[in-house]
Order: C-alpha cells, then sequence, then structure tokens
C-alpha cells in the first residue's frame, strides 16, 4: 500500500510539469526513430543523449533515457516489419511472422498488433517493476554460473519451435552459429581460437553486423533475384488496430509474455532479445495452431513484442536495487543515474524514495507516449512498404552498410555482414532456416562460459546442473518444452502432408 501511495504521489509531480512530459515524447520518439534503423540500437541512442541530460534535472533526463529504451527496443519491430531487416536484436523474433504479414499487403496491421503488444507488455514489466523489484532482484542474485547455464539451454530448446519445416535442418543451423560463437579469445584462458590470423576477429565476430548480415543482406539478395518476378504488394494502411475481439484474444498472450519478459531481463545478462525467443518458442508450443506461425500469425507478432518490451522494466531491477546492469543498455542508465549523483542499490531506495518512484511512473508513461506515438504514426510507417521495389532495395542496402559500420566504424564488420548474408541467402535456398543461427550467436557464449565455470567450481563433477534446484528445474523445463514441441512439429508436419496429398488427389480427379 505505501508503494502505491508513493506511485500515485510521483504520478501527479510529473503529470502537473509539462517540461516533464515533453521529455518522454522526445525520449520514446527519438528511440522510435534510432531503434528502427538497422544497427543503430537503443544502446547507442542512450549513450549518445547522455551529454544532452546533464544540465536536466534528474527526473527529466532519466525518464528521457527510459523513453529512448522502450522505443528504441519497439522501434526495431518496424524495419522488421516492413524490410525483414530488425533494428535491433531484440525484434528479430517479430519479424518471423511480421514481414510474411506485411507480404499480404497489410503491413499497417502488424504494425498496430505490434504496438498495442508493446505497450501491453512494456506496462506489466513497468508495473512489475514498480512493485516487486526487491523481491525479483534477490531471485536474480541466487543465479550463479549453473543456474545462467541452464537457462541458456533452456533459451536453445527454443529452436526446435523456431526450426521450420525440419528440425534436423534447424539444428545444423544452430550448430552452425554456435561454432561462430567460439572465434575469438577463449572467454575464460584467453587463447586466441579459430580467428584464421585476422586480428579483425580475434574479439569474435561483432553481433549486429552478423544479425543485419542475417536479415538485411540476405533480403536484399533475395529481392534482386525476384525484382521483376514478383508483382509488387501495396500495404493495406486503412486498417491499423485489430478487431475488439481479436484484441481480447491476443490480450491473454501479451500479459503472459510481459511477464515472462520482465522475469528475463530481470536476470543480468540475458536480456530482451532472449525474452522475445522465449516468449515465441513458448507461444508456438502452447498455440491451437502452431502451423499459422512464421506465416503471419498474429500471435506470433504479440507474443515477442510483449516480451522484449516488458524485458524492459526487468532489465531495470537489478540495476535499481543492486547496482548490477540488466543488460547493456541499462549499463549505460547506470552511468547516468552515476552522473547525476546517485548511486544505484538499497541505499537508492532508502535515501532517494523521491527520485525512485519518479523513475517508475516515467517507466509507465514510457509505455502511453508508446501506445499514442506509435498508433498514430502506425499509417506513416506501412506505406513506407509502398515505395518501389527497385527504389526500396537499395535503400535497405544502405541502412545494412550504415547500421555494419556504424558500431565500431570498421569496414571489415561491413564485409562481415556482405558474408554473412551471402551464407544466409544460401542456407535458405536448401532450406536451412537462419533464426537458429541467431539464437545460437546470442546464448552460445553464455552457455560456454557458464558450462566451465561451473565444471571449475565443481572440480569437473557434472552433477553440479543437477544438484542446484533452479539449474535442475531449468533443465527439466528443457526436456519437457522440446519433447513437447517436437511432437507438436511432427504432427503439424504430417498433417500438411496430408493436406497437399488431399489437394493433389482433388486436382487429379477435376482432370
Amino acid at each position: 500500500m505505501e508503494s502505491f501511495m508513493h506511485l500515485m504521489t510521483a504520478f501527479e509531480s510529473i503529470l502537473t510539469n509539462p517540461i516533464s512530459l515533453i521529455f518522454v515524447t522526445i525520449g520514446v520518439t527519438a528511440g522510435i526513430i534510432l531503434g528502427s534503423l538497422p544497427g543503430l540500437t537503443a544502446t547507442m541512442g542512450c549513450a549518445l543523449l547522455i551529454p544532452f541530460t546533464f544540465s536536466l534535472p534528474p527526473i527529466q533526463g532519466l525518464v528521457m533515457l527510459m523513453g529512448i529504451f522502450s522505443g528504441g527496443i519497439y522501434g526495431g519491430s518496424i524495419s522488421g516489419i516492413l524490410i525483414r531487416t530488425p533494428g535491433t536484436p531484440a525484434a528479430a523474433a517479430t519479424l518471423l511472422d511480421g514481414h510474411p504479414l506485411s507480404q499480404k499487403g497489410e503491413a499497417g496491421k502488424a504494425i498496430g498488433i505490434a504496438t498495442i503488444a508493446s505497450f501491453v507488455g512494456g506496462t506489466v514489466g513497468a508495473l512489475i517493476m514498480s512493485f516487486l523489484s526487491p523481491q525479483i532482484a534477490k531471485f536474480g542474485l541466487r543465479f550463479g554460473p549453473p543456474e545462467f547455464f541452464a537457462l541458456a539451454i533452456f533459451g536453445l530448446s527454443m529452436i526446435v519451435s523456431i526450426s521450420g519445416k525440419s528440425i534436423l535442418k534447424g539444428f545444423i543451423s544452430a550448430i552452425f552459429g554456435l561454432l561462430i560463437a567460439t572465434i575469438g579469445f577463449d572467454p575464460l584462458s584467453g587463447v586466441p581460437r579459430f580467428h584464421f590470423g585476422n586480428p579483425n576477429l580475434l574479439g569474435g565476430v561483432e553481433f549486429i553486423p552478423a544479425l543485419i548480415g542475417l536479415f538485411g543482406f540476405a533480403q536484399v539478395f533475395r529481392n534482386v533475384e525476384k525484382m521483376e518476378i514478383i508483382p509488387h504488394v501495396k500495404s493495406k494502411v486503412g486498417k491499423i488496430l485489430p478487431g475488439r475481439k481479436e484484441t481480447l484474444k491476443l490480450l491473454p498472450t501479451m500479459v503472459k509474455s510481459g511477464a515472462m519478459g520482465t522475469f528475463i531481463g530481470s536476470v543480468p545478462g540475458l536480456g530482451c532479445d532472449v525474452a522475445a525467443f522465449v516468449a515465441y518458442g513458448e507461444a508456438k508450443r502452447t498455440s491451437k495452431t502452431p502451423e499459422e506461425f512464421g506465416k503471419g500469425s498474429l500471435v506470433g507478432i504479440a507474443a515477442p513484442e510483449a516480451a522484449n518490451n516488458g524485458g524492459t522494466g526487468g532489465a531495470m531491477i537489478p540495476m535499481l536495487t543492486l547496482g548490477i546492469p540488466g543488460d547493456a543498455v541499462t549499463a549505460v542508465l547506470l552511468g547516468a543515474l552515476t552522473i547525476h549523483g546517485l548511486q544505484p542499490g538499497p541505499l537508492l531506495f532508502r535515501d532517494h524514495i523521491d527520485i525512485v518512484f519518479p523513475i517508475f511512473a516515467g517507466m509507465i508513461l514510457c509505455q502511453l507516449a508508446l501506445l499514442v506515438i506509435g498508433l498514430s504514426g502506425a499509417k506513416l510507417f506501412a506505406k513506407l512498404i509502398n515505395i518501389d521495389r527497385k527504389i526500396l532495395t537499395p535503400v535497405i542496402f544502405l541502412l545494412c552498410i550504415m547500421g555494419s559500420y556504424a558500431m565500431r566504424f570498421s569496414f571489415f564488420d561491413v564485409g562481415l555482414a556482405l558474408i554473412v548474408g551471402i551464407i544466409a541467402y544460401f542456407m535458405e535456398y536448401g532450406g536451412f532456416t537462419v533464426s537458429p543461427i541467431l539464437l545460437a550467436l546470442i546464448l552460445g557464449p553464455m552457455a560456454e562460459q557458464n558450462m566451465r565455470r561451473s565444471l571449475m567450481l565443481s572440480h569437473g563433477d557434472p552433477l553440479i546442473f543437477v544438484t542446484r534446484p533452479i539449474a535442475a528445474v531449468f533443465l527439466v523445463l528443457t526436456v519437457f518444452i522440446t519433447i513437447t514441441s517436437y511432437r507438436k512439429m511432427k504432427q503439424l508436419n504430417a498433417k500438411e502432408k496430408a493436406l497437399m496429398a488431399e489437394a493433389d488427389a482433388d486436382e487429379s480427379l477435376s482432370e
């Protein structure tokens, strides 16, 4: 009850100060723009705009940065839906169904659902952050190397759900991604591995260029190949919002995924991208119509978008309560708090309660601003798909070059993204989906490092993974979800084969 009263007081102080609301709006708008440009992540946006907060009061500066955080995570879905190039890693799961829906001429609807899901998931995350921060942070603090390893394996089990028609080819793609993740210095011994004598690879394959190559350059090559073959599809921008029944039907998925994203985001080192893939896999596993996933499923858009925006609130929890950043963006926000003379941790709640709850209230207001700005601009965003493919493809190509260059200002990263794009282009020709590669790049290093740390702690005894309760629970869940997802995929493939055989029979009868 006391937390509720503090929150209401914080809302009153922000809402009665128009300048604070202006900074919320500026932050969310800037975040959406930066997030929608491939390679320009929310982390970069916060880092670039921190200097502009130096002269501002702490609350106004912090709510603007949180607006960039929330808007950036959502903005990544826009380019993912429209041009199959996620603006941020967190949007990589959204494009699996968002882009197919836009290709059907319903880009506006896809963006509308993504916006509502982002609002619901972000609000769930902000509310959980406001009322359960200390409790969730204490749970996250109990995670050691065995728990992180089990959680990474749990995330990798989602490969079954995103493997497409062939689970075997999905696993081959994942193994390829895990091999790429081993390039560079060994994280524990510091010994160089698989760098082929190239010093640019000593730090490993950079994630953003790999992401842009997998989904950006590969899409450019496909567009060039089919430019004169596939007729141009006009996006239907008239209908942005789904119907009331559709929205209510999606609401449980949004709330559930938002809560999942908050929990995953509250564990330091994971983040919104892991949350999105886990929520997508869980939504597909529990769906009554899994065959619709990958073809423009509304649930396939709502689940990852709610999860990655729920993860924004979750990532703030350990940063505020323990001084441990949940991901790269909250590491930047940690620096912003320090610059403003605030030390995150338990003492922050005791000594600066007048700052803590306005931060919570500001995070909730950022979700409202995201909903308004996202829906009001959805028609404008969706109209981008109407641009002639001969014009749009070179623009995507230039954005891919800029995005892969912008992280380290390195032309090597541009070349790396091109090579990855070529590989992804030919892999998809062979029926290999590239999403498992991305998931392996995210979770592979975490799994390897924490497995080796765990075995060092136990002197080589693998029983450490089953004698620690939290790790054991995640491993049991991994086995359960893998088996159920495998069975569901087999049933789905059998059903599709039966339908194709029935269609062939009908065609032969008609002849």
